[in-house]
């Protein structure tokens, strides 16, 4: 497993991992209510890559996409500071450290980007999401 900065060849593989994460009904849309397209991916990923603060992270065995976590920063001034983080881990990999690990890139990448606060939003019931946030460190802040 390799823990890896997205690029747009990596556009369909994400969508694709996206939606069937997004079926899982633990996103924040419910199942079938959006649905990635490679096309529409790779608009994402060029817009996040000029956004420096940003990133798109991939766990990938080969050419098979496992997991995911995006960090959405800002460049305004009073807001720098903040980021918000969406991860979106295969059924399959979950509970094998692709989380962790994920995180553990990422935080490389918020600390370079001088990123001191992370926010995401779990569904109250994922209880395996709310393990891995709180092992990482993070702190409920409402529900």
């Amino acid at each position: 497993m390799e823990i890896r900065k997205a690029s747009r060849k990596d556009a369909g593989n994400l969508a694709a991992l996206f939606n069937h994460v997004e079926d899982s009904g633990y996103m924040l849309f419910n199942p079938g209510e959006r649905k990635a397209t490679a096309k529409q991916m790779e608009k994402q990923l060029e817009q996040i890559e000029k956004n420096p603060p940003s990133i798109v992270l991939v766990s990938a065995s080969g050419n098979e996409l496992n997991g995911y976590l995006i960090l959405l920063g800002n460049q305004m001034g009073r807001t720098r500071h903040s980021a918000k983080i969406v991860i979106g881990i295969h059924e399959k990999g979950r509970g094998k450290g692709i989380g962790t690990k994920l995180f553990q890139k990422m935080e490389e990448h918020a600390r370079t980007n001088e990123i001191r606060r992370l926010e995401l939003s779990v569904i109250a019931n994922n209880a395996p999401a709310l393990s891995l946030y709180r092992k990482m460190g993070f702190e409920k802040e409402g529900i």
